[in-house]
């Protein structure tokens, strides 16, 4: 996740499926669904019937996957290889790009779990597509305290703040194997994905593209409070957008529908 567009394009998948869980969260709250995950639909007879029971979910997450390999590897220059080996020694070259595909391929796992399970299964099974999501998210954070070590200032503090984020997304993710039908689960879930998908955009910013035009320093520890103060922010947004969203799909539904 190197550069402007590194941090943009992950950013906006996790804030984008944020979005998706929290307008599930809302329509299963607001219509008193049992599950989270409802069954997979009866298919019908018809041209385009098929076509609309169809569950995008997965396919959306697959080419999202495919959009962020792609990326990856064209903001690599030179023969990309894993290891070289120069005069008898084995260097291990483009940790953080390698670092990246490999937290790219899970999502990639999970989106194929996912188009799986709810289009070729005679019956959903919201367990397996649980589990490969907890893997991906489970994978990051080992990989986000790897990804800091030559960080500093700004940057490692930005950093910090989402592998934190991201821990307890894991935790979430993980409980919600034992506890799939809790709403507080789902609604944290939704909740997380909103936030760390924000704030890796909001990191993608800060470090390339700064809105006032001035460079963050990194021995002002102003700039280095502020960024965790801008984090507060986020948290608060986050809790602002769910609460509209909800607002709106209760309107939505007991008025419109």
């Amino acid at each position: 996740m190197g550069g402007f567009e590194g941090h943009l394009f992950p950013g906006l998948s996790l804030f984008f499926y944020g979005l998706y869980h929290t307008r599930l969260v809302s329509k299963a709250l607001i219509c008193n669904y049992p599950i989270q995950y409802p069954p997979s639909r009866p298919w019908s007879k018809g041209r385009w019937a098929r076509l609309r029971q169809i569950y995008y979910v997965g396919l959306v997450k697959i080419l999202s996957a495919g959009i962020l390999v792609a990326q990856e590897l064209h903001s690599v220059h030179g023969q990309f290889v894993l290891i070289s080996k120069i005069y008898h020694q084995r260097n291990f070259l483009y940790r953080k790009q390698w670092q990246h595909l490999t937290l790219y391929m899970t999502f990639f796992l999970s989106g194929c779990v996912d188009v799986v399970s709810q289009n070729l299964l005679p019956q959903r099974c919201a367990a397996l597509e649980q589990a490969a999501q907890a893997l991906g998210i489970f994978l990051f954070v080992p990989l986000m305290v790897s990804h800091v070590q030559d960080s500093e200032g700004v940057e490692l503090q930005s950093h910090i703040l989402l592998t934190q984020a991201m821990f307890l997304l894991s935790l979430v993710v993980i409980a919600e194997l034992w506890a799939p039908n809790m709403p507080q689960l789902w609604v944290m879930k939704a909740f997380f994905y909103l936030m760390t998908g924000s704030w890796l955009m909001q990191i993608g910013f800060m470090l390339f593209k700064p809105i006032s035009g001035y460079k963050w320093m990194d021995d002002d520890k102003n700039d280095i409070m502020f960024v965790t103060t801008f984090f507060c922010w986020h948290v608060a947004f986050t809790a602002i957008l769910m609460i509209w969203i909800y607002g709106f799909s209760f309107w939505w539904y007991c008025y419109i529908c």
